[in-house]
């Protein structure tokens, strides 16, 4: 499967996004067609792993592929704990960024090849990236071949029951009409996310700090536990290395 170039192309082209990571702050948006726009927490994604990150980084099992890394918060504080973790992202200054904080990680679409394909233990989707691409059901599809039998998905939903496909912009305040191709995203609560869950089987769900949450498994597991609560011990982390295959610097995907 491959995802519409446009996608990776418009948001990593996107200076406003760049500009941005650099100077660990907004404002920074996501523009529709019609005005209308989404504010991007560029401040927390830039700052250490909070509370409910490490919360969610508690649950995590094995090797883990965080998709759509941005600065790499969550890879670097996995990287501290001695997890075997790779993050992706399209944006070269996400992917920079990740890799001065510790982390390692690609500059890669999900949609391309990718390290440890079918041996992942856990794949994260935080920060919105359940919209990457504008297509729900080819993303978990997607992630569903990337991850081993009965391997663990954890993605952020939208605070609010809503299920939406948008072509959007990423502007910052002095630009706010955007530059670059408009690309597709989605904005799912976690009622949508489900509903797209074909093959998966749910895993849990839950609220932290005004923040949702959703748990889910492949199906094929036939040992994997049906909840994802937190491991009462540090999970053994898998032989297989995720490596850097890129012939450039490491470099994230959004």
């Amino acid at each position: 499967m491959s995802a519409p170039p446009v996608t990776a192309v418009a948001w990593a082209a996107a200076d406003p996004y760049a500009d941005a990571l650099r100077a660990g702050r907004g404002p920074l948006f996501l523009r529709r067609a019609d005005g209308w726009l989404l504010p991007l927490e560029v401040e927390r994604w830039c700052a250490r792993a909070d509370a409910v990150d490490r919360g969610v980084l508690d649950r995590c099992e094995g090797t883990v592929l965080d998709v759509g890394c941005g600065p790499g918060r969550l890879v670097a504080e996995l990287a501290a704990r001695g997890r075997t973790v790779l993050g992706v992202d399209v944006s070269v200054a996400a992917v920079d960024h990740t890799v001065r904080t510790g982390g390692q990680a690609l500059r890669r679409s999900v949609f391309e090849p990718l390290p440890g394909e079918g041996r992942w233990d856990t794949v994260l989707l935080m920060d919105g990236n359940i919209g990457i691409g504008g297509d729900p059901r080819a993303l978990l599809d997607r992630v569903a071949r990337l991850m081993r039998p009965g391997g663990l998905l954890i993605a952020e939903t939208a605070p609010v029951d809503i299920d939406e496909r948008a072509q959007v912009r990423v502007v910052g305040r002095t630009d706010a009409r955007g530059t670059g191709d408009p690309f597709p995203w989605a904005r799912l609560g976690t009622p949508a996310l489900l509903r797209y869950a074909r093959g998966w089987t749910r895993a849990g769900q839950w609220t932290a700090g005004g923040r949702r949450f959703a748990a889910l498994r492949t199906r094929r597991s036939r040992t994997a536990s049906s909840s994802a609560e937190p491991p009462k011990r540090t999970a053994v982390i898998s032989s297989q290395r995720a490596r850097n295959t890129s012939a450039g610097s490491p470099v994230a995907d959004r």
